[in-house]
């Protein structure tokens, strides 16, 4: 059952609060694009400050495969990626109901159909990844955050790549170490985890299994 209280946050299934939607201006995979953002979800202002060094550090994504985006929000990542990649298979995954309509809108209205938004439990268990793009919702602590991370990252396919921004006073010197630890757990010596750059205060990790 949703969340459903004053305090509600935007990883609540179900944001408490009628949607107020609003159409902004951002840049994406070198285009102007505008797109919608409502009230309820995560960075409705725009592009957020993770999101954009994430940008900054990863390199471009194939130009085709199957890719996946961890806590779409209203979709920044997931369009980047179908931009880039016209090609390629992108799945947006959130627990938001609110923010999967507006990726899915805001792929539509880009014309983007390689973008499928899915909740977790709809994505096909036997699916794995050739490309992993996410700016993790820390804020849904600990726990959860750790149990977001076994549920996807070890799905990279072989030979596959996962990019992670996480801001550096939120724990993100210390979650490198238990990535590492929980895949070697699950694959020992398939994984390698890495510190790849540091962006305005932002770690980036890359995640990656070999072929």
């Amino acid at each position: 059952m949703a969340r459903v209280s004053q305090g509600s946050h935007y990883f609540d299934d179900d944001p408490a609060s009628p949607e107020r939607r609003r159409t902004v201006d951002v840049r994406l995979a070198g285009r102007d694009v505008r797109v919608q953002t409502a009230n309820g979800i995560f960075s409705p202002d725009g592009l957020d400050k993770g999101t954009a060094a994430l940008f900054a550090a990863v390199p471009a994504p194939p130009a085709s495969g199957r890719f996946l985006d961890v806590g779409a929000g209203w979709g920044p990542i997931a369009l980047t990626l179908a931009l880039h990649s016209p090609t390629a298979e992108v799945t947006a995954v959130e627990v938001n109901e609110r923010s999967l309509g507006l990726t899915r809108d805001n792929a539509a209205a880009l014309g983007l159909g390689n973008v499928t938004a899915l909740r977790p439990e709809d994505v096909p268990t036997d699916v794995e990844f050739d490309l992993i793009w996410s700016n993790p919702p820390i804020r849904i602590g600990k726990q959860a955050l750790h149990e977001l991370l076994e549920l996807w990252l070890p799905r990279l396919a072989p030979g596959g790549e996962a990019w992670l921004v996480v801001q550096k006073n939120l724990g993100a010197d210390s979650l490198l170490p238990w990535i590492q630890g929980m895949l070697d757990g699950r694959a020992p010596g398939e994984f390698a985890v890495e510190r790849a750059d540091t962006v305005k205060g932002f770690r980036i990790l890359r995640v990656r299994r070999g072929a």
